[in-house]
């Protein structure tokens, strides 16, 4: 009696210790390689690791960029008006050894009258105005169109007429604010707009997810014409740097602001958190240092001259420059850059974040999913 008491209690010991071994060893074994990987990608050490990666290349790209683009200004293309009337000898002799010791980068433009070559030079078609006469060569340029550029011009002509013997008068007919000698001004302020619009941007997605997309749009809004303001008057009204015109400057730099926004957003909803990155390379890595602020298009490598102008950074310096040196004379090509760019970014925006929200579902009243 006791032996059969005992057998159900061995046949369950035995059963209890097989499937303790089955389970032992299911899960004592080291996991495989792929195991290993799979885990590993859901842990944070993998985007953790990958932003190690991003960023030491941001840092080099970073370096690397504005140091191609700014630490040897060489000239590429400088438009020039030449005043034909009166033609003389001397004039053509001085005009043709300018173009020589600056590498054939002169772009020659002929205006009959001094009048129409200064309306030229106003519209910034054109970075200076060579005159010449029986007494020399007059020479005006525009600091406030680049600062090195007429550094260079003006190095050159004195050079050149040293050479040939022909007195060269040279005049500063745009000079930059006193506040302002290197004219860096308004790149430094159309680089705090771009930043902070992106920068703001992001901060909305990660410290307000609850906001909709037509609320988070709407706060872009209003940080851009907050902080623009605040850019303004603290480098016009605090500091005295440039004399601004206020109301102007103060929108070109808040469509600025919220155009990097939107850009952000866009790449948000296409890339999720890596959206950082493609933001971080247009607005920064190419856009910055490709915008005429720091180092005037015609010496700028030619690629980026040309790029500069469609990115809204360079827009951005373009219709500021504009706007305090040659009042009167704003194009819109730079606010059609800015607005493009803010309407195509804001686009993309809307139709994925409602593309997402349709494809959990259902449609939430707080879009955080959406971007």
């Amino acid at each position: 009696m006791s032996t059969s008491g005992q057998e159900p209690e061995a046949h369950h010991g035995e059963a209890h210790g097989a499937h303790h071994e089955d389970a032992h060893g299911a899960h004592g074994r080291p996991p495989t390689r792929g195991e290993k990987w799979a885990a590993y990608k859901k842990s944070p050490y993998f985007p953790a690791t990958v932003l190690v990666f991003i960023l030491a290349a941001a840092a080099g790209l970073f370096a690397g960029s504005y140091t191609y683009a700014m630490a040897n200004p060489t000239p590429h293309r400088i438009p020039t008006a030449v005043v034909s009337q009166p033609d003389t000898t001397r004039g053509r002799e001085f005009v043709a050894a300018m173009d020589k010791a600056l590498d054939a980068s002169l772009v020659i433009h002929v205006f009959a009258t001094p009048a129409a070559a200064r309306e030229a030079l106003e519209d910034q078609k054109v970075f200076a105005i060579v005159r010449s006469g029986s007494r020399g060569v007059a020479l005006d340029v525009a600091s406030a169109s680049g600062a090195a550029v007429a550094q260079v011009l003006t190095e050159s002509a004195v050079r050149v007429g040293d050479t040939l013997g022909v007195p060269v008068a040279v005049r500063d007919v745009k000079p930059l604010h006193k506040g302002d000698p290197r004219g860096l001004a308004l790149f430094y302020i159309s680089l705090a707009a771009v930043i902070i619009g992106f920068v703001g941007s992001i901060q909305l997605n990660v410290n307000a997810k609850g906001l909709t997309p037509l609320e988070r749009i709407a706060f872009t809004v209003a940080y851009a014409l907050l902080g623009g303001f605040c850019i303004a008057a603290v480098v016009d009204w605090l500091l005295g740097a440039v004399d601004l015109p206020f109301f102007e400057s103060w929108m070109i730099l808040a469509l600025t602001m919220f155009t990097s926004g939107m850009v952000f957003l866009m790449f948000n909803s296409l890339f999720g958190r890596w959206g950082m990155i493609p933001t971080w390379g247009l607005m920064v890595l190419l856009g910055n240092p490709s915008s005429g602020g720091a180092v005037s298009w015609p010496l700028l490598p030619s690629v980026l001259g040309h790029i500069g102008r469609w990115l809204p950074p360079g827009a951005s310096v373009s219709a500021q420059h504009t706007a305090v040196y040659y009042q009167g004379h704003q194009r819109l090509f730079p606010f059609l850059v800015l607005a493009c760019w803010a309407l195509v970014s804001g686009t993309v925006f809307w139709v994925r974040s409602h593309r997402q929200a349709e494809g959990s579902g259902h449609m939430p009243q707080h879009a955080a999913a959406a971007t």
